[in-house]
């Protein structure tokens, strides 16, 4: 019974859940993360995989969300330099839309509010006479530059939910919660595995971070009322083969008030998103639709001379974005904060609603903060920690990969590079006594290789293909579907 017992269980494994069960587990506490799928494997995945301060957002007046989301932006560029990079953006100003004037006041805003060091400061450029402007159509001449970053978002989950095993918490994917209840000064919790077991564990507190199920979980599993709720928005992405060279993104502006971004994905690909639709169905049912696709290539068509059409989209994936419901008509316009319920009567459960991948960190803090008076000896790091990976010597990461490709001679540089994107420093555990390909074991395709699965099945949680080619990796774009298959039968045996 003592090992059933814990401090802590956080229900959900996307970020927020990861990252409060990690903050928890650094804190002392002995924790337990359950999560019904995969890790990563709802919203936490269908993201337009940006770390940014959410420029639009000071349109409606959210300079404390901006402001938290800026600041966190340099501080994950420390603790993840493998899975978080910085990116430019290019604006095209669009004469009919937002001032000029507004555009550059929001800028300058956005330069200073975080207190930016590493990543460079805001732009003006005449786009007929720079290169990044030489796709776009005549009429825009005139653009911003300014600068955000680029994570890997399922990776950076799984990262939070390593590092909260190692400090010693528990981390149990595909295991459900089927009901919880109070029992004097703690909950027993009712938990099933994937193959039908049953299992009871005790624990003084629950954080309810289940994203868009958040309100099934009090209603049907805790039987608890709440005056909150969430707006499910879905938010669809699009990959078209690649519509620019280069390194820089666009963030392109429309007429109906929202943004769409055209980010270089996976070296040959564009990834163009989002959309914002109210979704009524099932919180796992979820699809981006024609409609959506054919009003993202429009709107690309309205800014590229060369826009992308329905056809040529090799991918298409969609999230729900579980938002605190504030009552806006607007799609656009309902918050991307957080908003969190403590009940206290008597075992205490927090309830999480909204959240965005950007400001996880702080909003594990304040959750545990939330927490603090039933977990006297725990105590937050002032420092955070790097997470598993990170540890490249001056967060330089183009130092580590040179490295990497003296080190592995045998071994493509290219295959090393985006290794090295994935593991970090952790690579020499996948690799170690590697001296060439025929070492790595099976090839399923796309640089795949036997070891990296059974490294990511021993050590990541991995357990079916789509864990592995749409989350671990992004490799499901680059193996045809016979190798997709090939690898789901070699996991299946």
């Amino acid at each position: 019974m003592e090992e059933n017992n814990y401090d802590l269980l956080v229900i959900g494994g996307g970020i927020n859940g990861a990252g409060i069960a990690n903050h928890a587990a650094q804190g002392g506490l002995k924790v337990l993360l359950v999560e019904q799928g995969d890790l990563a494997g709802a919203t936490s995945s269908a993201s337009s995989k940006l770390i940014h301060g959410g420029l639009r957002y000071l349109e409606h007046r959210e300079f404390r969300l901006v402001r938290e989301a800026l600041s966190e932006r340099e501080i994950l560029l420390r603790m993840a330099p493998h899975l978080v990079w910085p990116l430019s953006f290019v604006l095209p100003h669009h004469a009919g839309l937002r001032p000029g004037w507004l555009i550059r006041l929001g800028l300058l805003l956005y330069d200073h509010l975080g207190g930016r060091r590493k990543l460079a400061a805001s732009k003006g450029i005449n786009l007929r006479k720079h290169a990044w402007g030489a796709l776009l159509k005549a009429e825009f001449r005139r653009g911003f530059v300014y600068s955000d970053c680029w994570a890997d978002d399922a990776r950076l989950v799984v990262a939070n939910a390593m590092q909260c095993r190692e400090l010693g918490g528990t981390v149990r994917t595909r295991t459900r919660m089927l009901k919880a209840q109070r029992e004097g000064r703690q909950w027993r919790v009712e938990l099933q595995t994937q193959d039908g077991r049953s299992e009871t564990v005790r624990a003084r507190a629950l954080v309810n971070a289940a994203g868009p199920w958040v309100e099934r979980v009090l209603r049907e599993a805790l039987h608890l009322g709440t005056r909150d709720s969430v707006r499910l928005v879905k938010g669809s992405h699009i990959v078209v083969p690649a519509l620019h060279d280069g390194p820089q993104a666009y963030i392109l502006q429309h007429q109906d008030g929202r943004i769409v971004f055209v980010l270089p994905y996976e070296g040959r690909y564009s990834l163009i998103g989002t959309t914002d639709v109210v979704h009524q169905g099932e919180p796992g049912e979820v699809y981006c639709s024609d409609e959506e696709v054919a009003y993202l290539c429009e709107l690309v068509g309205d800014y590229f001379q060369q826009p992308p059409h329905p056809a040529d989209v090799v991918w298409r994936y969609a999230g729900v974005r579980p938002l605190y419901d504030d009552r806006r008509g607007n799609p656009s316009a309902i918050t991307r904060d957080y908003t969190m319920r403590l009940d206290r009567e008597g075992a205490p459960v927090l309830s999480i609603f909204g959240g965005k991948l950007t400001t996880y960190r702080q909003l594990a803090r304040h959750a545990l903060q939330q927490l603090q008076s039933y977990f006297e000896r725990m105590q937050l790091p002032a420092t955070p920690p790097v997470l598993p990976g990170g540890n490249l010597p001056d967060a330089d990461f183009e130092a580590f990969h040179q490295q990497l490709c003296r080190q592995y001679t045998g071994l493509p540089a290219d295959l090393l590079r985006r290794l090295a994107h994935c593991y970090g420093d952790r690579l020499e555990r996948l690799l170690a006594g590697a001296a060439s390909e025929a070492d790595l074991g099976r090839h399923f395709g796309a640089g795949l290789y036997e070891r990296e699965v059974r490294y990511l099945q021993r050590e990541e949680w991995a357990l079916s293909a789509e864990d592995i080619l749409w989350r671990r990796t992004k490799l499901g774009l680059h193996l045809s579907e016979a190798e997709r298959q090939a690898l789901a039968d070699w996991l299946a045996t």
